[in-house]
């Protein structure tokens, strides 16, 4: 039984699904990322410049990282002060602590800018 096995093997047969297996194949969840946001950044900064697959798959765990320490560092301060809510301002103080200098203040005044328009649309 083990030769048979082996000349199939040998043979090139496929191992696992058959074509009639469609149905009982796992779909795989859709992954979330932010490169269709990084791209397009890009292209209002820099209209002809392009980035490859590699580049963005840095810049989307760049963001990532970004993202979890300023939620990690906001659900701090929230909880420093006994409240169970994130606000624009434990964010916004999160961002004046782990960013640098000018890029703190710009990420406030966008940050700013933001919350005023979404507040005036609702």
């Amino acid at each position: 039984m083990s030769a048979v096995r082996g000349q199939q093997q040998a043979s090139g047969s496929r191992r696992g699904r058959g074509s009639g297996d469609k149905k009982s194949r796992k779909r795989s969840r859709r992954k979330e990322t932010y490169s269709m946001y990084i791209y397009k950044v890009l292209k209002q900064v820099h209209p002809d410049i392009g980035i490859s697959s590699k580049a963005m798959s840095i810049m989307n765990s760049f963001v990532n990282d970004v993202f979890e320490r300023l939620a990690n560092e906001a659900a701090r301060l929230a909880q420093y002060s006994g409240r169970t809510t994130l606000t624009s301002r434990e964010v916004q103080t999160a961002v004046r602590l782990l960013l640098p200098g000018e890029l703190a203040k710009h990420a406030v005044s966008e940050g700013t800018k933001a919350v005023t328009k979404y507040t005036s649309s609702k």
